[in-house]
C-alpha cells in the first residue's frame, strides 16, 4: 500500500504527505532535518519519527548544520537522556557527524542542494554509493526515502494522487531530467 493511501485523512501522516513529501527542498536546515529523520526512522515506524519531530527539532537546535557540528560529549549525553527523541547512540552520532560533513561540502558545492544538484541525475544504486561515500548511516532505504522526499527520485506519490500534480508543477529534480534507462 502506498504512502498516498496510508496518509489519507491521517492526522500525522496526512499533513506530511500533503505539504512536504516529494516537494523540492533548497534550505540546508530542511535537507539536514530530512537526512536526520530518515536516519532516525531506520528500523522504526515513520509515524514514530513524525511524532518525535518537534522534539528532534528542539534537541538538534533546528537542524542548523553549524550548530549540530559543534556538539560535543555533553550534547551527546543530553540527547541520549532526552525522552522527546529517539535515543539511539549510533543514530545520534551519525547525525552529528553528518553535520560536520555538510560543513565540508560547502567549500566545493556551497550547500547540500548544491551537492545534490551536482550529482543529479542518478539511479538509486548510484545515489547510495555517493551518499555512503559522503555521509554516514546511509543504507539503501535511508537514501531512497531521503531522495524521494526531497524530489530527487520518483515514487513519492502515486500518479493519481492530487499531490502528484501539484508537485509536478514545481518541477522536482527527477522530473527535469530524462530517466537514465529507467529508474
Amino acid at each position: 500500500m502506498s504512502y498516498c493511501v496510508i496518509s489519507g485523512g491521517h492526522p500525522v501522516h496526512g499533513p506530511h504527505h500533503d505539504l512536504e513529501y516529494g516537494r523540492p527542498v533548497a534550505a540546508d536546515d530542511v535537507l539536514f532535518e530530512r537526512i536526520a529523520m530518515e536516519i532516525m526512522q531506520a528500523g522504526l515506524s515513520w509515524l514514530l519519527v513524525l511524532n518525535k519531530r518537534e522534539g528532534l527539532n528542539a534537541a538538534f537546535r533546528g537542524f542548523d548544520p553549524d550548530v549540530v557540528a559543534a556538539f560535543g560529549d555533553a550534547d551527546v549525553v543530553r540527547l541520549l537522556n532526552d525522552a522527546g527523541i529517539i535515543r539511539n547512540r549510533r543514530k545520534v552520532a551519525a547525525i552529528i557527524e553528518n553535520a560536520r560533513r555538510i560543513q565540508g561540502l560547502r567549500d566545493e558545492y556551497g550547500s547540500i542542494k548544491g551537492f545534490l544538484d551536482a550529482h543529479h541525475p542518478l539511479h538509486l544504486a548510484q545515489w547510495v554509493k555517493v551518499m555512503k561515500k559522503t555521509f554516514v548511516f546511509m543504507g539503501p532505504e535511508v537514501v531512497n526515502e531521503f531522495m524521494m522526499s526531497t524530489g530527487y527520485l520518483p515514487g513519492a506519490h502515486d500518479a493519481d494522487c492530487p499531490r502528484f500534480a501539484e508537485i509536478a508543477r514545481l518541477k522536482p529534480a527527477w522530473m527535469r531530467m530524462a530517466p537514465l534507462g529507467g529508474w
